[in-house]
């Protein structure tokens, strides 16, 4: 089994999808959208993926992501009903894996039904099985005067996390994701999501 690789970029799909050339071997390799701007990168460039393989009769696939946690989450969701692969990296793509916990710990559906391929059905499962299987998150308790402090404080960092993630998975540079966050500013916390990055790519084009 494949546990982590170390290596340049050669490809990348828009995806997410990718291709990681480690001395010489090209790597293909599954991520969700936004792995490679929250990824380790070293001064020669190379990414630290942390990999998940997954073997079928017909088939072995590799998973990246940017680090432990968000593998672990990624195979919490492999261990919900009628979760595969596909479904899982489509949740994380959205809800990098302290999202997730926060939206599981809140019982939020909008932010899973939010996510492309998620019916109602599958965010009630994921609700209800995820609640002893994500990674031990810091997630406050729902409804606590310390939840909602805590969720004041983090919402400029979850909103611009979310929108750089986006920006990487588009395929922007992580330097050019980070100029288009950093003008948007506080907007980030009181902004919605689709204006954000209606705002950023608005940015990127001059």
């Amino acid at each position: 089994m494949i546990g982590r690789l170390i290596g340049r970029v050669v490809a990348q799909e828009p995806d997410g999808a990718l291709v990681l050339d480690v001395g010489g071997v090209g790597y293909e390799l599954a991520a969700p959208l936004g792995t490679l701007g929250r990824a380790q990168v070293d001064d020669a460039g190379r990414v630290t993926l942390w990999v998940h393989t997954h073997v079928r009769e017909d088939a072995l696939a590799l998973f990246g992501f940017a680090d432990e946690v968000e593998r672990a989450a990624f195979r919490a969701l492999l261990g919900v009903s009628n979760v595969g692969p596909k479904i899982a990296v489509a949740v994380l793509g959205a809800l990098p894996a302290a999202e997730l916990a926060r939206a599981v710990a809140r019982r939020d559906l909008g932010a899973l039904t939010a996510v492309s391929g998620i019916g109602r059905k599958i965010a009630e499962r994921l609700l209800l099985e995820l609640r002893d299987r994500l990674p031990a998150l810091a997630v406050p308790s729902a409804g606590t005067a310390a939840a909602r402090a805590a969720a004041a404080a983090h919402a400029p960092v979850l909103g611009a996390e979310r929108l750089r993630a986006a920006l990487t998975g588009m395929g922007f540079r992580p330097a050019e994701a980070d100029r288009a966050v950093s003008s948007l500013g506080d907007r980030a916390a009181s902004a919605s999501f689709e204006d954000l990055l209606r705002e950023a790519l608005a940015l990127l084009a001059k």
